[in-house]
């Protein structure tokens, strides 16, 4: 199953609750909570939450390493099979559409490995402002439609894959018989929790993680360190931002990010069950897992039951 939906609505703490009461384990859905050393920014699940159940796919490569959305795919689904052969229930949970629907569609994802001649040259073209995402419009637009004109990184890695002769992503026969349990909430809402959750993170050390990795060595142009969070903060302490400047730019591009999540997970999609956490709705989301995966046993011991039809 999957638990979907837009940051801070609380994917992470159903998930949980979730595991705990249908013998579950967590797959992480997170492009930025597969590096190690970004913890804060990446809102993960804290130590205490991870001893509760199960987590997977979380602090995989360093923030430097090249991690593409093939190599998660791959990862995925074969955690998904192991969880299964354990008997456990696999929970993808995330906010990172491509790498949901990657799993749940059981798209065939073109590998191309990065090239950072091509790559360079093409971030110095987005810092000169050329218009990136019109070319990639021109030469694949089925790319262009899915990347916001905005997401500078998403717009020159698929150039990079349509340069280098790569398709973009089709689907297949789905791999898994997946319940996808979706959570909303007033916009208003949402932007509350989002200015909380960041209130917190500064609390907690944000500004410490991001001198920490200053001190690694790390620069502020690899991508893991040009997400939302990271890349004001450490323009902060580079003195180009005051604190406030910083804290308001990271809210304002979560709200849109919030829009851009949006896209990915549709209310309009009938296949995600939809539930507002402003009323209090893990009763029935119980219910419905509770119900879903009753069936789902039904069925396939009837499977299992089934007389093989003699056709000679």
């Amino acid at each position: 199953m999957a638990v979907v939906g837009p940051t801070a609505v609380g994917k992470t703490a159903l998930a949980i609750s979730l595991a705990e009461d249908f013998r579950g384990e967590i797959v992480s859905a997170d492009s930025r909570q597969v590096y190690r050393h970004l913890d804060i920014g990446t809102a993960k699940p804290t130590s205490a939450e991870r001893s509760r159940v199960p987590h997977h796919l979380i602090d995989l490569v360093e923030p430097n390493d090249p991690f593409s959305l093939a190599e998660y795919q791959e990862l995925a689904v074969k955690t998904i099979k192991e969880i299964q052969a354990r008997e456990h229930l696999p929970i993808l949970t995330g906010g990172t559409g491509q790498y949901v629907w990657a799993v749940l569609e059981n798209w065939v994802v073109p590998r191309v490995p990065p090239n950072l001649e091509l790559r360079r040259r093409l971030e110095a073209r987005a810092a000169r402002g050329e218009a990136l995402h019109e070319e990639l419009s021109r030469i694949n637009p089925d790319a262009a439609a899915r990347i916001d004109s905005r997401n500078t990184r998403r717009v020159i890695r698929a150039l990079e894959i349509s340069y280098l002769g790569g398709d973009t992503p089709t689907k297949s026969s789905p791999l898994f018989d997946s319940l996808i349990i979706g959570l909303c909430a007033p916009r208003a809402e949402l932007y509350r929790r989002i200015e909380l959750r960041l209130a917190n993170m500064i609390e907690t050390g944000l500004l410490a993680e991001v001198e920490k990795l200053q001190g690694m060595g790390y620069s502020a142009t690899l991508p893991a360190l040009s997400s939302i969070g990271y890349r004001q903060i450490w323009q902060h302490l580079a003195g180009d931002l005051s604190l406030a400047e910083a804290v308001s730019a990271i809210n304002i591009e979560s709200h849109r990010l919030v829009r851009q999540q949006c896209n990915w997970f549709k209310p309009a999609d009938r296949r995600i069950h939809w539930f507002d956490i402003s009323h209090e709705p893990y009763p029935k989301i119980f219910r419905l897992v509770s119900d879903y995966f009753t069936y789902s046993k039904m069925i396939s011991q009837e499977d299992k039951a089934a007389p093989m039809l003699d056709l000679g």
